[in-house]
Parts: structure tokens; C-alpha cells; sequence
């Protein structure tokens, strides 16, 4: 039985769930170090232009966002499902996601003193986000999927690209000028942000998850649907078709690479150039993951990621949250008053390891492996939460 039949009965491909649990894990890795100020240069973000391994992460979720958006589907539309039906159930739950986005970024709702209320944050909140981002583009990556061909998205995701390097290139920003990329606050991405979004980003003058590079990012979200697409046609073999992942992965990441040259690989404002990287990349990564697991089989090692992989915004949501809450609780150790997570960091850890760096990275790790038994235990359940 081929892919599309597999898929279209209504088979998960291990290797996308993979792919997706591996790349939750590695979000909750770097969001969860035992403290930001020792962290191994790897799992953090670059500082501006280049990129880290962890730069790598939150495009690698949205190329699986647009290939999942294929499989997904073309399985329910093979089963007789409209495409009104489908774009009705997109919005509800791209809703759902910005929601979840919005309640994460305001948690805690409420403070005790000195007296009961809302939190003062709330009036502050963040509106942009990585939650906010995924549901955003989700919508409109399933809407293009939807409604037009895969020739007008090529040409559409040309036309952001290109015009994305020429306005931060040539509209000038005031008090900068045009082309100011080597600032955070001075690109045009950033003035946008600060003309919408005042006093609701992330830095007071400007978001990783702004609006303008929202755009660029799309396109990643695209390349994975031009990614599911080819897993649905039928090839002379799945050689052939390995061949022709792996081809459109590096003709994209070179293409990336060379863009760099002149709109350097950015995350924070999602460059043309991280755009295509990131993508080949990540089309070369699953490539090689669809080939060991779901063609030649080799399932041995892979569990801990599926059970991530199909529970993927759930776990994540919860990760966020639960760091949040050992943030709030404070407790006297030693006379000194610190939060639950100080306890855990700077009093067992560190007095495990005694090196404050290797404290740091095992705090990520035992975080990792919390959730994988929260999320293990959920798929041994059959507890699956669509969101």
C-alpha cells in the first residue's frame, strides 16, 4: 500500500509524529534551563543575525504545521468532507490556539494581595506569541491549501519573500532610515510592531513573534505543504521519492544560504533567508526521518518522540504553565526565601552537580523527561487532545 492510501484510511506517518514530538521536546529544553544566565551556547538563541540550534526549532514546528495541514486534510476530504466544512473546523481550532497562546502569556489571571483582583500584567498582555503564530499562520496556510493551486502559492510565497527583503531594505523607518536590520529596534518589522502593538510585545520595542515577519513565516508553513504533497504522489519508488525530498531540501537551504549573503539569517525577524534555510533544512531533516522509520521500518528508539509528537500543543501548553506556577510558589530554605524552581536549581542541583552550568542544562533535561511521562502516559491512554 502506498502513502496516499495509507494516509487517506487513515494511517499516521510515525515519522511526522516524530519529527513533531522531537521538535516539542527541544521547545521545552530551551524554555526551561535552571537559569538563563548559564546556558550552553546551543540552546540558546543567537543574539541577533546567524543562528543556533535552537533557532532551528520553532520553524522546523511550522514546516510540520504545513505538511501535517496536507495529510490532515486530504484524509478528510477523501472521506467526503467539503472544503467549507474543513475551513470551518480550521478557524474554530486556530481560535482555540491563539486562545490558548493569550492564556498562557496572562497566567497567573488573578493576584491575592493586598487584595483580591485581576493581575496587573493583563493590562500589558502579550498578544503576540509562539501559540498566537502557529494559530495564525495556520489558518492561513490551510486556507491557501484550500482554495488555491500550487502554482499561485509558489508565486505568492515568491512575491513575500521578495518583497519582504525589499521593504526592510528600502522603507525607511523613522530615526533610523532605511535598511537598519543590525538593531532590534530599528528595522521596519519593529516599527510596525510599535505602531499596532504598543505595549503589548514581548521587549517594549519589539516581538519575535510580531506582525510583518509573521509574513516570511508563512512561507516556511508553505514549503511544508509543497513538502506533504510530495509525500502524496505516487513515485516510480520510495527511493524516487526520498530523492526528491532531499532535492527540494537543499535546493532551499542553498538558496537560503546564499540570500544571507546580503539579508542575513535572522530569527527575530524572520529573514527571507531563515525563511528558505530553515525550511530546506528542515525538509532534509523529516526526509531522513520518513526514509529510516516509515520506509525502511527502523522503529526501535522512537516511541518517546510519538508520544510527544501526538499530544504535541498539549504538552507544550501544560509545560508552560507548570514552569509558571513553580515561578509563584516561594519557600524558606536556609533562611534564604526563593521560588520552588531557585529550590530545585540552585539547592538540589547545583548541590548534585556543583557546577552551575551543568545544574542548568539537567534542569531542561528533567523537564524534558517529566513531560515524556505526562505524554507517554496520555498515548498508553489513547488520550488524544485535538485541540
Amino acid at each position: 500500500m502506498d502513502t496516499t492510501q495509507q494516509i487517506t484510511k487513515g494511517k499516521r506517518l510515525d515519522s511526522l509524529d516524530f519529527f513533531r514530538g522531537a521538535t516539542v521536546a527541544a521547545m521545552i529544553w530551551v524554555n526551561n534551563p535552571g537559569s538563563w544566565s548559564h546556558i550552553y551556547g546551543p540552546f540558546a538563541h543567537a543574539e541577533w543575525h546567524g543562528w543556533t540550534p535552537t533557532d532551528l526549532i520553532f520553524p522546523f514546528f511550522l514546516f510540520i504545521v504545513g505538511v501535517s495541514i496536507v495529510l490532515a486534510f486530504s484524509k478528510a476530504m477523501a472521506k467526503g468532507m467539503s472544503r467549507e466544512e474543513l475551513i470551518k473546523k480550521t478557524a474554530i481550532r486556530g481560535v482555540k490556539i491563539f486562545g490558548l497562546g493569550l492564556a498562557l502569556a496572562a497566567f497567573p489571571y488573578v493576584v491575592f494581595s493586598p487584595e483580591f483582583g485581576l493581575h496587573p500584567k493583563i493590562a500589558s498582555l502579550r498578544i503576540p506569541g509562539v501559540l498566537q503564530r502557529i494559530a495564525v499562520i495556520y489558518l492561513m496556510a490551510a486556507f491557501l491549501f484550500l482554495y488555491t493551486s500550487t502554482r499561485v502559492r509558489w508565486i505568492l510565497g515568491g512575491l513575500i519573500l521578495i518583497g519582504y527583503w525589499l521593504a526592510m531594505s528600502l522603507i525607511p523607518v523613522p530615526g533610523f532610515g532605511a535598511g537598519a536590520i543590525d538593531t532590534p529596534e530599528g528595522n521596519l518589522a519593529a516599527y510596525v510592531d510599535q505602531l499596532l502593538l504598543s505595549g503589548h510585545m514581548w521587549k517594549d520595542l519589539w516581538d519575535p513573534e510580531g506582525i510583518l515577519s509573521t509574513f516570511p513565516a508563512l512561507v516556511t508553513t508553505l514549503m511544508g505543504i509543497f513538502v506533504g504533497q510530495i509525500l502524496l504522489k505516487n513515485h516510480q519508488s520510495p527511493e524516487h521519492k526520498i530523492l526528491d525530498l532531499l532535492k527540494w531540501g537543499f535546493i532551499w537551504l542553498t538558496l537560503g544560504y546564499l540570500w544571507s549573503w546580503v539579508f542575513p539569517l535572522n530569527k527575530n525577524i524572520w529573514t527571507s533567508s531563515y525563511s528558505l534555510f530553515t525550511g530546506g533544512l528542515a525538509t532534509v531533516v523529516f526526509g531522513f526521518c520518513y526514509w529510516f522509520i516509515d520506509v525502511k521500518g527502523y522503529k526501535k528508539g522512537i516511541n518517546w518522540g510519538i508520544a510527544y509528537g501526538i499530544n504535541a500543543i498539549t504538552v507544550f501548553f501544560l509545560s508552560g504553565i507548570l514552569a509558571r506556577i513553580m515561578g509563584m510558589i516561594h519557600i524558606t530554605v536556609a533562611g534564604d526565601t526563593m521560588s520552588l524552581k531557585g529550590v530545585l536549581y540552585s539547592v538540589i542541583l547545583k548541590g548534585i552537580f556543583g557546577d552551575p552550568m551543568m545544574a542548568s542544562v539537567s534542569h531542561s533535561a528533567l523537564w524534558v523527561f517529566l513531560f515524556f511521562v505526562l505524554a507517554r502516559w496520555m498515548q498508553r491512554k489513547n488520550i488524544l487532545i485535538k485541540v
